[in-house]
């Protein structure tokens, strides 16, 4: 087989017919049909369906695309090492991340490895763990750091733990509620409440939270992303829940109450395909980000 021809099937596969490929390969239609001819004979399988609007993998097509995608992968991961080999603090790193990690941990590692290593270009993409786990499989992401879900049980991947997260409740230094050493969550109801928006991770910590102290969820006025629920807690009318994480790391003028969540620690990691070489430059953000997880991991 030769590595323009998988490349010719990758393409064909991606854009779902023969002309189309032709035209992001820049070549012939009877060109590309050649390179797929040359391949199913040598396997001596049919790797596409064929259809009068497009094609489509079959079985044997796909099981032979998942391994041409590891096999590009290698060899770009390949160059990228002979790149760093010529000059080690240079390259480029890909990660995902989702909103609560990417707002604050993630920037302060590309912070704290910018500075020593100014020639790396960071590519940060943030999503929703469902597409960042995606985008791994599909090999555009080097790792992702986010928190730990059931997606990280495929037995393809490898979780790290860098610390555990934990959720509280918060007040602004002027909020009646910040004097007080004992206090139930049943006694804040009737306060006014910023809340996570819904479907967030918080919005569902909240929700249980309430549910569980045997009191019905706030009426709040507010519904808004963490930046903003902080703004407002910080005029001192306003409480809220965040991520302990997000307060240690914003350093935010509010006050943890004392109050008990019934929610477990939240392990936050690094999430890498099995069996896939990293970069060397890869290597050095996972480095930083356990060198920076190590203080969190004992404080929050």
């Amino acid at each position: 087989m030769k590595l323009h021809d998988l490349h010719v099937l990758m393409t064909v596969a991606q854009a779902g017919s023969m002309n189309k490929a032709a035209t992001l390969l820049n070549t012939t239609q009877p060109a590309v049909s050649r390179s797929i001819a040359e391949l199913e004979h040598t396997l001596g399988v049919r790797l596409l369906d064929r259809y009068q609007h497009g094609v489509a993998p079959t079985a044997y097509g796909r099981a032979l695309l998942d391994r041409c995608a590891t096999a590009f992968d290698e060899l770009r991961q390949g160059v990228k090492n002979i790149e760093h080999l010529a000059d080690p603090t240079a390259g480029e790193v890909r990660i995902g991340a989702t909103a609560a990690l990417d707002a604050g941990f993630v920037p302060a590692v590309v912070d704290r490895l910018s500075r020593r290593h100014p020639r790396i270009i960071f590519h940060v993409v943030g999503e929703d763990s469902e597409a960042l786990h995606r985008e791994l499989h599909e090999r555009n992401l080097d790792f992702l750091i986010v928190r730990k879900s059931p997606a990280a049980d495929d037995e393809r991947l490898n979780f790290e733990t860098l610390f555990s997260d934990t959720y509280v409740v918060a007040a602004g230094l002027q909020h009646p509620s910040s004097r007080r050493r004992r206090i139930t969550l049943a006694e804040l109801a009737d306060e006014c409440w910023a809340m996570p928006l819904p479907g967030s991770t918080a919005a569902s910590i909240a929700r249980e939270a309430f549910r569980a102290s045997g009191v019905d969820f706030p009426r709040a006025p507010v519904f808004a992303r963490p930046e903003a629920r902080m703004n407002l807690v910080t005029t001192g009318r306003f409480l809220s829940i965040f991520s302990e994480l997000r307060l240690f790391l914003t350093q935010s003028p509010m006050k943890v109450l004392p109050v008990e969540l019934p929610t477990a620690p939240v392990p936050s990691g690094i999430v890498t395909l099995k069996n896939r070489t990293l970069s060397p430059v890869a290597q050095l953000f996972i480095d930083a980000a356990r060198q920076i997880a190590k203080p969190l991991a004992k404080k929050i």
